[in-house]
């Protein structure tokens, strides 16, 4: 054994340490191939198997008492939660001990930042801004690669449109074409140009697929649906994160149609590396190819590990069930060795572009770790990107912006004064000492207002003192209330059955409004909530979500006019509970409401209206917007045309602002029913006040193809509904053409 112990070290180092020059000649494939050929088959199941360090993102597993025993021995890929420079160089160096010295792959669920946290991803889609989420991104893989990480669990591409899902936070909110621009941004940002920048990590596109629509809201459920919704709604955002050039994907814990999404080989072999030719790697969610057995797909971990590579998935999260059975099933022929390389393949590929075997230590180096996570101007850019996410949802009698001086503001609620609320869920690490509340923030601006403070109530109404914050109320000339969610209402396992406001924040609001003093609502949640009587009392409300670090003063700014609001919603708010799951695209019916009185036998609700309390793509601003001049280069226009539609928009208020205008088209009659709208494009155009600028939109046959029930991806000659607006409700320019066959 020694001298063949010597030879494979021998032969190893003429691979993989030979000159710079030389080894450059070669291309990844053939160095992959050439270590592939050195490997045991126990270690190359060591490939595909990740343990997690001592921070845990799932449910915790006591039996990780040899994980360094197994790294020394190669029988180990990767690491999550294992971050800063000291620990990743510590647990590479046992990497390298190993006989082939493959270095390890670290990783993490750094979802809206690492040190530096952004506003969480929900509210970033509702800047509608793919530079700022870009550039969100690239400072959060910055920072993590700093540390010593390869990769994070982001971005979640989902579409989700069921709000008492807690994992909504994570995703661009309800719409395909919105959720597919933000996809590419997100990947483009965490990546760089081209995997290897130490300032850049690997991007994972998650959970493939559907797991937005898991039934009920309810985390970890079953999903079922049509080929058509799952290829027309679902699967773009994915589709654009591969186009992208993202590194990974992570498979879902839901069921597709009955089959789990870590054995669906629908899913991971006929779609993602057959019909999209996906190169990169698929990892399972945490212990999703174990929990099969629970699903009632597997016997056991051994046939759940059978499963799962057949079905696609490269390497198994914290399950075991890859590193306790896989090299036996192989021996025994019920795997075929090939699946094992292929995924080999493509872990150790991604190694070698990160250049790893270059240096295995490249991306843990203290100086850098030192100097990027004190970077200040990552501090501004938080800032931004907080303001930019804000939503105005209404802004009776023009009530803000407040003025900056002269007034007496109260300051009332259970999330005024709140710092950790405001990171948000899904982050690294918490430091509470880089968050500015909403209380600081107000009082940090330039003015000379006077402010006064009460809480009135804890989130949960476990706490009240509603005499005193009426009193303090009272004192006041205008009250700004802080209400909401705790950062642990929503996210992973964070599904609520009653998404309003929790506690007794509501009869607060409500005594609040009785004294008469007029009411601006900030509310801050990581998922749409339903208040109905705030959104029909107060003056003004502003959706705040999880702004992060910067929260605050991104607030402050907003309320005093030093930031014009420009946020538009990327998900509908619903009016109830039951009106949920609730999408602007919906589907005419074959019974369609035409008149609110009148909805006998139509597809309505006896009790409540059909439209939601605010739709997709509102939001204000402290200036108005005219659109006129529409004009269509064409009536007609063949499948291998572009129709050009321009208009004027104008800034007819007194501020300067930015205005999303949204274009939405409608296919009246097709082979399909199709849906009374979508968004097929958007630009966020800023104008000074008095300013006119034309804007163009093109639209080409992919704008208006579907899939048909064959499921082919066609454009149908017929004639097709212009829609221009400022939201999905809200449109101000219409038109049609016809597209012809000849």
């Amino acid at each position: 054994m020694r001298n063949i112990d010597r030879f494979f070290c021998l032969t190893l180092t003429v691979c993989l340490t030979a000159g710079a020059a030389k080894a450059q000649k070669r291309t990844i494939d053939q160095r992959v191939d050439s270590l592939l050929r050195l490997m045991t088959l126990e270690e190359k199941v060591g490939q595909l198997n990740q343990y997690s360090g001592k921070d845990v993102t799932g449910p915790v597993n006591a039996n990780n008492t040899n994980q360094l025993n197994d790294i020394s021995k190669g029988l180990v890929g990767s690491m999550l939660n294992v971050r800063g420079v000291k620990d990743t160089r510590q647990i590479q160096a046992v990497a390298l001990r190993s006989r082939l010295k493959i270095p390890l792959l670290f990783s993490m669920d750094v979802i809206h930042g690492y040190r530096t946290v952004f506003p969480i991803p929900l509210a970033e889609a509702a800047s509608w801004d793919m530079e700022a989420i870009r550039s969100s991104a690239h400072i959060a893989a910055k920072e993590a690669a700093a540390v010593g990480l390869h990769w994070t669990f982001a971005p979640m591409v989902d579409v989700g449109r069921d709000p008492r899902w807690g994992r909504v936070m994570e995703g661009a909110g309800e719409d395909t074409y919105l959720g597919s621009m933000i996809a590419t941004a997100r990947v483009k940002g965490f990546q760089g140009e081209k995997l290897g920048g130490t300032d850049a990590v690997m991007a994972c596109a998650k959970h493939f697929a559907a797991y937005g629509a898991a039934m009920a809201g309810r985390d970890y459920n079953a999903v079922d649906m049509s080929d058509n919704m799952l290829w027309q709604t679902y699967l773009p955002p994915f589709k654009a994160a591969a186009d992208a050039g993202v590194a990974t994907f992570m498979n879902s814990f839901n069921t597709l149609n009955g089959i789990p999404a870590t054995g669906n080989s629908y899913l991971q072999r006929d779609i993602l590396k057959g019909k999209w030719g996906y190169k990169g790697f698929v990892v399972s969610d945490w212990g999703s190819i174990g929990e099969m057995v629970a699903w009632g797909y597997a016997a056991n971990n051994e046939d759940a590990a059978t499963k799962a590579i057949i079905a696609g998935s490269d390497m198994d999260m914290e399950s075991k069930a890859y590193i306790g059975h896989l090299t036996q099933l192989v021996k025994d022929k019920k795997v075929d060795v090939k699946l094992v390389d292929d995924a080999v393949r493509r872990i150790l590929r991604k190694k070698f572009e990160l250049g790893l075997f270059e240096d295995p230590y490249r991306f843990s180096n203290e100086a850098r770790e030192r100097e990027v996570l004190n970077d200040p101007q990552h501090k501004l850019i938080a800032r931004d990107v907080a303001q930019r996410s804000i939503v105005l949802l209404k802004n009776q009698n023009e009530l803000l912006p407040l003025a900056k001086s002269g007034k007496t503001i109260a300051v009332i609620g259970p999330l005024a004064k709140s710092k950790r609320d405001l990171e948000g869920n899904w982050i690294p690490l918490s430091d509470t000492t880089r968050v500015t509340s909403l209380y600081e923030g107000l009082q940090s601006t330039d003015g000379k207002n006077r402010y006064l403070y009460a809480k009135g109530t804890d989130i949960m109404g476990r706490e009240d003192a509603f005499e005193e914050a009426i009193a303090t109320a009272k004192k006041a000339d205008v009250v700004v209330m802080a209400l909401g969610e705790s950062w642990d209402m929503s996210g992973e396992a964070k599904s609520r059955a009653d998404i309003s406001l929790p506690g007794r924040q509501t009869e607060l609001f409500n005594a609040i409004s009785a004294t008469g003093k007029p009411i601006v609502v900030v509310l801050m949640a990581g998922r749409p909530l339903i208040f109905e009587d705030i959104a029909n009392k107060a003056q003004s409300v502003v959706y705040a979500w999880w702004l992060g670090a910067e929260g605050g003063n991104a607030i402050a700014n907003v309320l005093f006019g030093d930031y014009n609001p420009s946020g538009k919603l990327p998900v509908t708010f619903p009016r109830s509970v039951g009106q949920i799951p609730l999408s602007y695209a919906g589907y005419s019916t074959g019974r369609p409401v035409k008149n609110p009185r009148d909805i006998k036998y139509k597809s309505a609700y006896i009790d409540l209206p059909n439209t939601p309390k605010y739709a997709f793509g509102h939001g204000l601003s402290y200036t108005t917007f005219k659109y006129g001049n529409l004009k269509i280069s064409d009536t007609k226009i063949k499948k291998n045309q572009v129709l050009q539609v321009s208009f004027d928009l104008s800034n007819t208020g007194k501020y300067s602002g930015e205005e999303v205008v949204q274009l939405y088209l409608q296919d009246p009659i097709a082979s399909v029913a199709r849906p009374l709208k979508e968004l097929k494009d958007f630009q966020k155009v800023m104008l000074k006040a008095g300013e006119t600028k034309t804007i163009t939109f093109k639209i080409d046959s992919d704008k208006l193809s579907f899939y048909d029930p064959q499921m082919k991806w066609v454009a149908e000659p017929g004639n097709f509904n212009i829609m221009i607006g400022s939201a999905s409700d809200d449109i101000r320019l219409n038109s049609s053409f016809e597209l012809t066959d000849k």
